[in-house]
């Protein structure tokens, strides 16, 4: 099985209690809200990549203010992106940010087709993916290893590469 590496850089964007969110849309035509952000150009510096995918996306500008944590997500099979089956292993680097300029707007031609402020008490009741709820956990509890108790556990029995 052919093996997948994926680095990627999202934003947690809130001001006045709503946190701005993406609505990704699946190959399938499912639609569910994400972070801004998505995979690094080769060679790129991380929090450049979250900066330029924000503005992809939303159409603002925003400035790094935290590096919140960093996730992991293994997917095997047939992962969503590859035509042949295959083991994806993501790694997504979370930032705090704050938007410094820009106007909303929608990303046309991308993975997303929407962009929109929620309130936080609303960000429950939407249909999204997990990274939201875990760079959410991230964002209140700040723990010092930057890992969500919400990821993935920590297996011992996998080998360091496997």
């Amino acid at each position: 099985m052919k093996r997948h590496l994926r680095v990627a850089a999202y934003a947690v964007c809130v001001r006045d209690d709503e946190m701005l969110l993406a609505r990704w849309v699946a190959g399938d035509g499912t639609r569910r809200w994400t972070l801004p952000g998505g995979g690094m150009d080769h060679g790129e510096e991380p929090s450049r990549t979250m900066v330029r995918e924000v503005e992809e996306e939303t159409g603002y500008t925003a400035e790094p203010t935290a590096l919140l944590g960093i996730d992991s997500i293994r997917l095997s099979g047939r992962p969503r992106r590859f035509e042949r089956p295959g083991d994806l292993h993501g790694i997504r680097i979370v930032y705090e940010a704050r938007i410094t300029g820009g106007e909303l707007r929608h990303e046309t031609g991308g993975s997303t087709d929407l962009a929109a402020w929620h309130p936080l008490s609303a960000v429950p009741g939407l249909p999204r993916v997990e990274l939201v709820d875990i760079a959410l956990d991230l964002w209140r509890e700040r723990p010092p290893t930057g890992r969500s108790r919400l990821g993935a556990p920590l297996d011992p029995a996998l080998p360091p590469n496997g």
